[in-house]
């Protein structure tokens, strides 16, 4: 999944077959199950680059005749989210599908305040620069999760 293009037009299809590919070769190297509910969830936060809450997801996962009890999302979405294929987007207490499943990394999500399009940056910097800034406190960093709120460029260039 190239995570560039989630504020460009294009053909989605192939990220949504990407995350997917992806997804089953990490939990088979893993020896973990991808569940059909587990799958269809994935599937649904691969539909788009939009961030999506949990009632989102458990009202596909209802259409797909997975039953409307919020349990079998949220147990579908912390599966996906404790194996690395998928992210909870504090700010908008959402989730979205990770572009880099299967590496350790620490995302930077930069969020389109207007259309909920969630993009997931190349880290590397910010990430630096957050070691850097708890070493000179004498802090280890365990985990870190950034979350930028702002417009894409398609919300930017609309007509107000």
């Amino acid at each position: 999944m190239n995570h560039t293009q989630a504020f460009q037009s294009h053909d989605h299809s192939s990220c949504k077959e990407d995350g997917l590919a992806h997804a089953e070769e990490l939990v088979k190297t893993q020896g973990l199950r991808l569940t059909p509910v587990r799958r269809r969830a994935l599937e649904i936060l691969l539909k788009d680059h939009r961030a999506l809450g949990a009632y989102e997801v458990l009202e596909g996962l209802k259409e797909s005749g997975f039953g409307g009890q919020p349990p079998v999302a949220y147990r579908a979405l912390d599966f996906l989210v404790e194996n690395g294929l998928a992210h909870r987007i504090q700010r908008l207490n959402a989730y979205t599908a990770c572009v880099h499943p299967g590496t350790t990394h620490a995302p930077v999500f930069l969020i389109c305040a207007s259309c909920k399009v969630v993009a997931e940056a190349a880290t590397d910097g910010v990430r630096a620069a957050l070691d850097l800034a708890a070493r000179d406190l004498g802090f280890t960093i365990d985990q870190s999760n950034v979350e930028a709120l702002g417009l894409c460029p398609s919300c930017t260039e609309a007509p107000a």
